[in-house]
């Protein structure tokens, strides 16, 4: 028997307790894995490199963008972030699942390159996660106490539009009660693997 990995793609405003669900998942599912991409932002407090971002400098990005070495890519508050497709690829081949943990933007990326890949498109599964309401998002930043007001405001507004693209995600979770909905991401990735287009035909020839 064959089969081919799953491509999970997740993403949520900031804010929304997207890091503490895939955390709580991944604990439970240690077969799991995940994609670390690449960002040109600075390292904040407790992020180690190639453990939850690779840091690298714009050059060297840009050039791994020529190169054709990402699968998306997509500026975030004047930062650039990016998948590469080293980091899946071969995993998904390998019958191996990966998580992405990746915005709005470079979620739709991803979408449009399986609009044209039916590899990818077959492997590939979008989940959005969602505050209950705005106010309860604006109140969990300012609880954080670590954005200024601006990137406060800037994030608000950030977040009405990525969750204007509810529909074009297949998954929605809405995280109001942390248990409740890191239980519901729990049971949802692990029937992703079920899939029958993740199955090779060769199963039953």
């Amino acid at each position: 028997m064959k089969k081919t990995g799953s491509l999970i793609v997740i993403s949520g405003p900031s804010g929304v307790g997207k890091s503490t669900l895939i955390g709580r998942v991944r604990a439970r599912m240690p077969e799991l894995e995940f994609s670390v991409s690449c960002t040109t932002r600075s390292p904040r407090n407790g992020e180690v490199d190639g453990r939850d971002y690779y840091f690298i400098s714009e050059e060297e990005f840009s050039l791994r963008e020529s190169r054709g070495e990402f699968i998306e890519t997509a500026g975030v508050f004047a930062h650039r972030y990016g998948t590469l497709r080293s980091e899946v690829a071969t995993r998904l081949e390998a019958g191996r699942s990966v998580l992405l943990d990746i915005d709005v933007q470079g979620a739709l990326s991803i979408r449009r390159a399986a609009a044209a890949d039916p590899v990818l498109a077959a492997c590939a599964a979008f989940i959005l996660i969602a505050p209950p309401d705005l106010p309860t998002l604006e109140k969990r930043l300012r609880s954080r106490a670590s954005d200024s007001e601006d990137q406060i405001l800037k994030r608000l507004a950030g977040a009405r539009k990525e969750l204007s693209f509810f529909r074009s995600y297949d998954f929605l979770i809405v995280n109001d009660d942390l248990d409740r909905a890191s239980e519901e991401l729990y049971m949802l990735m692990r029937s992703l693997g079920t899939r029958v287009p993740l199955i090779t035909e060769e199963l039953f020839s």
